[in-house]
């Protein structure tokens, strides 16, 4: 390597990993992980792209790290707390975090370098379903269908044109309602009247459909917690 090339490979002062990935986590959430790459990431830390490679490997690196940063700031379930409100209190979180983070939601469990705080967050859902008394495949089950719930329901949210009940009332009456002529369908138009009425939230339908899935699983538990 040329004198040039190792002077160019040389870490920035004042870089670091953890300002690399939090860099890294701020333009995906500004632009999506589509946007993001190591030139580009090194062009908002004004640093030289090469000097990025003493902090990361590679890209595949970089997202292991940012998709551990989001499992870091998930709540673990709570020891000493009964496992449906652990494992909801979890849900929410999860969800909040991907509200946070929208790029990550694809990734979660994609990576085959999990680091620290991935193998924590797993490890402690694991131990809370066994504990409970839920088998080594019980909890599998459990595990998968509590996450495909979390990440399904957090991808459809974001993909919504209204986040609060008076953002649903008012795309409901100046957006829905005049495509749907009453004749042709009626129950659609019902649904729109009983939901402004209602004053219906849409963040409340989370944790509806969460609490029907804990209550499924509570009889898959074993006798043997």
């Amino acid at each position: 390597m040329s004198a040039n090339k190792q002077r160019s490979a040389m870490p920035d002062a004042g870089l670091s990993k953890q300002r690399v990935v939090a860099e890294a986590i701020r333009l995906a959430d500004r632009e999506g992980v589509a946007g993001l790459s190591m030139r580009r990431l090194a062009g908002t830390l004004g640093a030289g792209a090469m000097s990025l490679y003493h902090y990361v490997a590679s890209k595949e690196e970089l997202l292991d790290a940012m998709i551990d940063a989001v499992f870091d700031e998930i709540e673990l379930p709570a020891e000493g707390t009964d496992w449906q409100s652990a494992l909801r209190q979890r849900a929410v979180s999860v969800r909040e975090a991907l509200a946070r983070h929208p790029w990550a939601n694809g990734l979660m469990e994609s990576r085959t370098s999990p680091g620290p705080a991935n193998l924590r967050h797993h490890e402690a859902v694991t131990a809370c379903l066994r504990r409970a008394g839920f088998s080594a495949l019980m909890s599998t089950h459990a595990n998968w269908l509590l996450d495909s719930y979390v990440y399904g329901f957090a991808l459809q949210a974001a993909g919504l044109p209204f986040d609060t009940a008076a953002e649903l009332a008012e795309v409901t009456e100046d957006v829905y309602l005049p495509q749907l002529p009453v004749d042709e369908f009626p129950y659609l138009n019902e649904s729109a009247a009983a939901l402004i009425a209602a004053g219906f939230d849409p963040a409340e339908e989370f944790l509806f459909g969460l609490d029907l899935v804990l209550a499924a699983l509570e009889p898959l538990r074993t006798t043997s917690a």
